[in-house]
């Protein structure tokens, strides 16, 4: 017989690796009436149209399409980090729907989470098993209408945001692995098998690991715009680095 996970625990402990893995599941945060479901982000335009000019002031003025692609890659990182975290380090899926999960504004820093009732259920030990599950359910609740929402704001491209998303899979699969070692291959592992999943399939390469990597490191086949900020720079992962690279 499979354990029941207990899901306040498991989210608890991967709130250590920073506020990009944080979900609170505290009850008495009810009491908050700022808090929105995930699914009022994906359906009313306001707080998303409101959040894409906030990054375009943080950013000194960038244009709609850097402040929407930058935006949208803190939101992805921060809906999907912890569950990602969660099927590595404990087996178990989050099952953090787009009703379940809640977000508050905050004006400084990525905006916070919180699910009142998080439920969660055990997954097979095979990675791609559970890769599969995670991905199933963060596209179809999470990033899809985020990528739809998103688009319906500023003209982007599709394929940018997914590659976005992609980065933050394999930013958390290397922070994961870097933060436990004995979870480094299982993270690159279950990362690889979601990169070959859906809308993240051709989203980039892996390529032999650099350190702190295991097993591989991600580039991917598109860029982000970050560099058309002031000041700004290519990531490590942007595609524009190898094509640099090899000039």
């Amino acid at each position: 017989m499979v354990e029941a996970v207990d899901i306040r625990a498991v989210l608890a402990d991967v709130a250590g690796y920073g506020p990009f893995f944080e979900v609170m599941t505290n009850p008495a945060e009810r009491v908050d009436p700022t808090w929105r479901p995930m699914a009022d982000l994906y359906t009313d335009p306001e707080p998303l149209r409101a959040r894409i000019a906030h990054v375009r002031r943080v950013l000194d003025g960038a244009d709609d399409r850097v402040a929407a692609s930058i935006a949208f890659q803190g939101l992805a990182a921060r809906i999907l980090s912890a569950p990602l975290a969660v099927v590595i380090l404990h087996g178990a899926l989050p099952l953090l729907t787009a009703r379940s999960l809640h977000w508050r504004v905050s004006v400084t820093g990525p905006w916070p989470l919180w699910a009142a009732d998080p439920a969660a259920e055990p997954l097979p030990a095979d990675p791609a098993a559970a890769a599969r599950a995670f991905t199933d359910l963060l596209v179809e609740e999470h990033l899809a209408p985020l990528v739809a929402a998103v688009r319906a704001q500023v003209r982007i491209s599709e394929r940018l945001l997914w590659g976005n998303a992609a980065s933050s899979v394999a930013a958390g699969k290397r922070l994961i692995g870097t933060g436990r070692p004995a979870a480094a291959a299982r993270a690159a592992r279950i990362a690889g098998a979601v990169l070959d999943r859906g809308p993240f399939t051709g989203s980039g390469e892996r390529l032999p690991p650099s350190p702190p990597d295991v097993e591989w490191t991600f580039r991917r086949r598109s860029c982000c715009l970050y560099y058309r900020v002031e000041g700004g720079g290519i990531c490590g992962d942007c595609v524009l680095g190898a094509a640099r690279a090899q000039s």
